[in-house]
Parts: structure tokens; sequence; C-alpha cells
């Protein structure tokens, strides 16, 4: 197996945007076998729903119903993308974690759990999901095992999509809270000395990186992934649809949000 990880820090860009560009690389790492890892952020505040998720939800809130939203591959609780740090890592059939969706849940988290330490922010998993019947519409207020939890407040979550092998898994790390939903709390607000800078991405992006694989490279997104990603945001842009639903397979999908 091929342990090079292609890393690739993009600048903030759409959610129809990010959103393809998430599924396009699921997709070559099941047709080329690359192992990807992304982190990215938002051009503007955007509501991303889970694949599951009724967009009448959405605009029962009227905080969040003017904001753009888009609909993620994989399932949970809608996440507001604002002050936020997006992921997402995707990682062929032959990969060790592939097969194994809780391990990578707990490396991945891990590895952001030993670097917020280093940043001087006491940081634990919850450890226990939560047992309510109904769960809140948003990610940020629902409760999972793997989640990050600082004082009480989540910080990060994430979720998964399975696709004849390949995983995509992608989360988001709650930096700061918006105005929008100023009732979740981010890092800056639990631990005023967070480093929310540049320097902070890289540093992170190494971490990851590391426990995906045994080398790494940055780089831009490959040419056949761009295309990929433009078509399918094209597609989507054009039908008002905020994913692609042509995928007629079963969804075979582990949450943790």
């Amino acid at each position: 197996m091929n342990n090079l990880v292609h890393v690739i820090l993009d600048e903030p860009q759409s959610g129809v945007w990010n959103m393809a560009v998430d599924e396009a690389l699921l997709e070559e790492s099941l047709r080329c076998g690359t192992i990807f890892l992304r982190l990215y952020r938002w051009s503007e505040p955007t509501v991303s729903l889970g694949y599951f998720q009724k967009e009448a939800e959405l605009r029962c809130d009227p905080r969040l119903a003017n904001l753009p939203s888009v609909r993620r591959l994989s399932g949970g609780g809608a996440i507001l993308h604002h002050h936020e740090q997006t992921y997402s890592c995707s990682l062929p059939p032959s990969h060790r974690l592939a097969q194994q969706p809780h391990q990578l849940y707990a490396e991945i988290h891990a590895s952001f759990a030993a670097w917020l330490t280093e940043c001087g922010v006491q940081v634990t998993p919850r450890g226990s999901n939560s047992h309510r019947k109904e769960e809140p519409f948003l990610c940020f207020l629902r409760e999972a095992a793997p989640d990050l939890v600082v004082s009480g407040h989540k910080v990060l979550g994430s979720a998964q999509r399975r696709r004849r092998g390949a995983v995509l898994q992608h989360g988001s790390l709650l930096l700061r809270a918006s105005e929008h939903t100023p009732e979740l709390f981010g890092l800056c607000e639990l631990n005023p000395m967070f480093p929310d800078t540049i320097v902070m991405l890289d540093r992170v992006a190494q971490r990851l990186a590391r426990c995906l694989g045994d080398e790494f490279v940055t780089g831009e997104l490959p040419g056949p992934v761009r295309a990929e990603a433009t078509k399918l945001a094209n597609e989507r842009a054009a039908t008002g649809s905020s994913i692609a639903l042509k995928w007629k397979v079963p969804i075979d999908q582990i949450l943790t949000d």
C-alpha cells in the first residue's frame, strides 16, 4: 500500500465547492488508491445539512434559514461553518483504517487532542453516546463518544461516508462562537490564549498526516479532482441540489455527530 498522504491546505471557498471537492477526493481515493488530507474553511457563513436531515428543519430556525446551505455526503446534525476549521480525509479500501471506522475516528481525534493540549487547551473525549430519542438539529448540540469536549462544550465532531470500501471522514473544529449561534462556544471563548493563526493550520496538518501515513507532501488539488469537483459543483448549481443524488447505492455510514 502507498502510505504517502497528499495534504491540501485550501483557501476559503463556497459550501457547494467544498462539498464537491470532498466527494471528488473520495472518488479519486477509490480510483487511484491515493490518501488525501484536506483542511479548509468557508468563504461565508454556511449551513451544511447531514445527508438525512430535512431542509424544512433548517427553515424552522430563523437564525439560519436565510444563510447559504449545502448537503453533506455524511450524516449527522447540521453544522454552521463560520468561525471553524474543517478537515477531511479520504482513504482507499487498502488503507489500514478504511475498514476500521471507529479506529479512524479515534486516531484523528487523538491527533487533534494532542495538538490542542500543546496549545494549552484542556480537552477530553466525551466517552459516551447520547441516549436521547430525538437529536438536536445542530451537530454541536449532539453528544457522541468520540467528540472532543472542553469544559463541557463540544469543540470537535466528525462523520463518515463509505463508498465501495473507500471512506471519507470530515469534521469541524469550532474556533469561536458565531453571532448566528452564540450559545455554541468555540476554543477562543473557552481558552482566550488559543492561537487561531495560519501557523496552527500547518502544525495540525502535520499531526493528522502522520496518523494516516508514513510520509506526506503538501500540494494543490490534482487536476482530475478539480475537474470532477467542477463538474459536480456545476451540476448542483444548475439543479439547485446541494448533493449529488445520482449515487443509487446503499448508504453504509457511521456517524459521531
